[in-house]
């Protein structure tokens, strides 16, 4: 604790010594950079403490930062569905099948083009780069998944789209900038192949790049949904993105047209608790992610600093 005083007091000893005009440049930094934390924060925050209100205060607008009358009502509501449960089953599998296979074929693809002595290197980058701004579409992608007999598996949500030509082009890159080249000479005069150079010096060196590939599929794969909504039909398939906008579908109620006076009240509380669903889906969906991401963070912001500075 008193370390912790120490610096506080020769950073403000700091801030006191600097000229005017650094005072007031880094007064300016700071309060917009608070400004922007509490943009930030704010919409969080208050996202959780309606989804651990109650109903009715949530529909008559007392939430502000902190939960009124917190409960978890809402996450009783989603949880006691056995959907749910499948869901995450369906999407972890797809999350963790999809990733696996796009940092691998993304990795593949950028090795490959990595190298100067491959011969069509350029004409593969070029066709690579074309399909970024022209695709086939989504009805000529359904007749090809038909063709395979693809629909209704887990295949049509992880094969489709596994390779991303942009994290190509930024693993190339890194390969490139960051791997030396003697590297390969070295394994070549070792008796060593292209392989073997893959496997035993390009991706032991290349793990924060693979931290980079798996975070943006697993992010990619954990949102998704449109994939899901257009290939899969058997409800058992389908990720959790697709089970908790049914849930949310399924308790919209519309209290106009109850016939029996004696049930406005039920249904008044159901209509209060699809308010509170909004939330606690929202919760629910993105705690994973909210969890894991930190620790991978470091990676992330490494690999991708890395593979854009050369030399």
């Amino acid at each position: 604790m008193t370390t912790q005083v120490k610096h506080r007091k020769s950073r403000l000893n700091k801030f006191s010594n600097l000229p005017a005009g650094d005072k007031i440049y880094l007064s300016i930094v700071y309060l917009f950079l608070g400004i922007f934390l509490l943009m930030v924060i704010y919409p969080l925050l208050y996202v959780v403490s309606c989804s651990f209100s109650s109903p009715e205060a949530l529909i008559q607008g007392r939430v502000f930062f902190l939960p009124v009358e917190p409960g978890v009502q809402g996450y009783e509501a989603v949880f006691s569905n056995s959907r749910i449960w499948r869901g995450y089953a369906n999407t972890i599998l797809y999350t963790v099948l999809g990733t696996t296979i796009s940092t691998c074929a993304t990795m593949i693809a950028a090795y490959v083009l990595s190298r100067r002595e491959f011969p069509i290197r350029g004409f593969l980058t070029v066709f690579f780069m074309i399909t970024m701004f022209i695709s086939g579409g989504t009805i000529p992608m359904y007749l090809w998944l038909k063709s395979l007999k693809m629909l209704n598996t887990l295949w049509a949500i992880v094969v489709p789209g596994a390779v991303s030509v942009w994290l190509v082009i930024v693993a190339r890159t890194f390969i490139q900038s960051t791997i030396p080249e003697e590297l390969f000479e070295a394994t070549s005069l070792d008796g060593g192949s292209y392989l073997q150079y893959l496997f035993r010096v390009v991706l032991p060196l290349s793990k924060p790049i693979l931290a980079v590939l798996a975070i943006n599929f697993a992010l990619g794969h954990w949102n998704s949904y449109y994939s899901a909504l257009i290939y899969l039909n058997d409800a058992s398939k389908f990720p959790l993105q697709i089970v908790l906008r049914d849930i949310l579908v399924q308790n919209s109620v519309d209290i106009t047209n109850s016939a029996v006076a004696g049930d406005v009240n039920n249904q008044m509380h159901k209509q209060y608790l699809s308010e509170l669903l909004k939330y606690s889906l929202i919760i629910v969906s993105s705690a994973p992610l909210l969890v894991v991401y930190p620790f991978l963070q470091k990676y992330f912001i490494k690999g991708t600093m890395i593979g854009s500075i050369k030399g």
